[in-house]
Formats: structure tokens, C-alpha cells, sequence
């Protein structure tokens, strides 16, 4: 069964990553049925004043209001299997360890949770608190997977593009996604 993909965007640093998520996954367009995009207004001013743009307008997916809560991943019924929240707001994984649904965001990442479901938080905030950590281990322990946004340079990036696929391609992985992508000590 193909998957049935939700990513949801925060006001957090790194609206790149999210551009890169949706671009990677519209070239395999095999791997899931359906792919929701919902956004937070700060999410919106970010990508704005980072990418100098509004081009996640432009993507041919469906997306959502923060606060439709009409939006077939809010009820598990809907069987969406993957939710990625990329970035991350240290606000929203808040709110999402302690079962505050008070938007489609982190009502779908309850949703998730409680489905037994793979949830990603692309963690994007340096250094963390003692409030932050605990928060990711009460995610951790709930069934999430936290994955700092956190790039590497085993493949030698010569851009910024290139660093930060080195964030969403591990993403992807981690949503069990197949793609193409460097791997440690292989032939790439």
C-alpha cells in the first residue's frame, strides 16, 4: 500500500528543509498516494525571509490550513502513516509531547502517535534546554522519532542545497522511503 504522507512546516530556522522534502518526493511520486502540506503562519514568514519566496504556493499538493481541522489527517481513519514536521519549533514539539492539540499540526501528530504511526520532528533549535529534552525524550517514548536537523559532510556538499539534502535525505530514510541517497562506504 502506497503511503499517505503529511508534512507539516513550523516557524522555525530552516525553511530548506522542507522545500527539499517536497521537491525529493514529487520525484517519487510511486511511493505514496497522497501528500498534505499544512503550514503555520510563522512558518510562512520564515520561508519568506529565508528563500526570498512564496514558491510553496507553487507545488502541485494538497495543503491545509493550520486550523482546518476538516483535514483527512486529523482523524486516523484517514490512515496517513507518515507525518514529518520539518522544521520543528521547539513550541510545537511542545505542545505535541504534552497532548496539546490545539491546531491541525499537532492534532495530526497526536493522531500519529496514537495510531501507532511514524512520527519525524525535524528539531531545528541550538542548544537545548532541560524543557526541550524532556520533551524529546516524551516524544521519543511515545513512539516519535526526534532527528535534529543536523547536517553531515561524508559526502563532501559543496552547497547549500547539498548540506542540507544531507538532513532530508536521512528524513526520508527514517520514513522508510526509498531514494537515492550517499551512504557511508559505498559506491554512490
Amino acid at each position: 500500500m502506497p503511503n499517505k504522507i503529511v508534512i507539516a512546516i513550523t516557524g522555525a530556522s530552516g525553511s530548506i528543509y522542507p522545500k527539499l522534502l517536497i521537491e525529493k518526493l514529487l520525484t517519487i511520486p510511486q511511493q505514496w498516494d497522497e501528500l498534505s502540506v499544512v503550514m503555520s503562519n510563522n512558518a510562512k514568514e520564515v520561508w519568506q525571509t529565508e528563500l526570498d519566496n512564496t514558491s510553496y504556493l507553487n507545488y502541485p499538493v494538497q495543503f491545509y490550513d493550520k486550523h482546518n481541522f476538516q483535514a483527512p489527517f486529523a482523524s486516523g481513519s484517514a490512515r496517513y502513516n507518515i507525518m514529518i514536521v520539518a522544521p520543528c519549533s521547539m513550541g510545537t514539539l511542545g505542545r505535541i509531547a504534552n497532548g496539546i492539540s490545539d491546531d491541525v499540526i499537532t492534532r495530526a501528530a497526536d493522531v500519529v502517535l496514537k495510531e501507532r504511526r511514524k512520527l519525524i520532528l525535524l528539531a531545528r533549535e541550538t542548544p537545548y534546554n532541560l524543557i526541550h529534552i524532556r520533551n524529546m525524550e516524551a516524544v521519543t517514548l511515545a513512539g516519535g522519532i526526534i532527528c535534529p536537523a543536523t547536517p553531515s559532510f561524508y559526502s563532501k556538499p559543496t552547497t547549500i542545497e547539498e548540506v542540507a539534502a544531507t538532513v532530508t535525505d536521512r528524513v526520508l530514510d527514517l520514513a522508510g522511503l526509498d531514494i537515492t541517497s550517499y551512504r557511508w562506504n559505498t559506491q554512490s
